[in-house]
């Protein structure tokens, strides 16, 4: 066995970093005893390299052995256990890097955390309706439906399924600034007036929404990244999240409080 480690705190980062095998290793070992054999088949290392790793464990006291087997100590459990929430973090930035300008960052309560675990959905070059679809995904998977923001070009792509879903009977409320409720009602008065007719659907208008959008289905929320210069969606993060639900909700709940609802003309027979 080693003597004693007196690396520092990057070195042991780097060290458990430099191979995947040693990380695999050690999350294993929190889990219960694992013995050379079966470490080996976890990691797919060589016996000589898992028997390198585990001198240097026990060199740091992450690990002890009984007889044949090999346990984490709380000290290596409790390394274990941060590595892995780095890791997340690691992931969870390395999909946001290149999109994170399009997300209310800065909005009140909203915080990085709560896209741990979302699926994030990104306009590419050759697929620029992939937030889109994805939208209209959630969209079919939902009884009652919420939105509030300025993404005319998240909605109006799918105003067909989106009017359908209405008129089946799916409670929709969208909060829109005026002018695009205007656009919207005049370009596609075929498509508006049979889901205001529904009683499933009401408009609601603020004069001051952000620039990314929020959408409430019954299971998931999304925020939608808008790119005013180039009028398209950017990205589509949705999430089960609790926190996310949570932000999602307030945040709407507080713009309807401010908004009113949209007067419509009355017909003329």
């Amino acid at each position: 066995m080693l003597s004693g480690v007196t690396s520092t705190p990057l070195e042991d980062v780097e060290f458990l970093a430099r191979s995947d095998h040693r990380v695999a290793a050690l999350e294993s070992l929190t889990s219960g005893p694992r013995s050379r054999a079966e470490l080996r088949e976890t990691t797919g290392v060589s016996q000589s390299t898992i028997g390198r790793t585990l001198r240097e464990f026990e060199a740091r006291h992450w690990v002890r052995r009984d007889g044949h087997r090999y346990e984490a100590t709380q000290l290596g459990a409790f390394v274990a256990t941060g590595l892995r929430e780095l890791i997340e973090r690691l992931e969870t930035e390395r999909q946001l890097r290149d999109i994170w300008q399009w997300l209310p960052i800065e909005a009140s309560g909203f915080a990085i955390e709560m896209c741990a675990d979302a699926v994030v959905t990104v306009a590419e070059t050759d697929d620029p309706y992939r937030p889109v679809n994805r939208f209209v995904s959630l969209l079919r998977e939902t009884d009652r439906f919420r939105f509030v923001g300025f993404d005319l070009a998240l909605l109006e792509p799918c105003k067909d399924e989106l009017a359908r879903r209405i008129v089946d009977g799916m409670r929709t409320e969208i909060i829109d600034p005026p002018s695009v409720a205007r656009h919207v009602l005049s370009t596609y008065p075929e498509h508006c007036a049979e889901p205001l007719e529904s009683g499933h659907l009401e408009i609601r208008l603020h004069d001051d929404l952000p620039s990314y959008g929020v959408a409430i289905f019954d299971h998931r929320i999304g925020i939608s990244g808008y790119n005013p210069e180039s009028g398209t969606v950017r990205v589509l993060v949705d999430t089960d999240a609790p926190a996310a639900r949570e932000w999602a909700k307030s945040t709407y709940e507080r713009y309807r409080r401010e908004s009113r609802p949209l007067a419509l003309e009355p017909t003329v027979d």
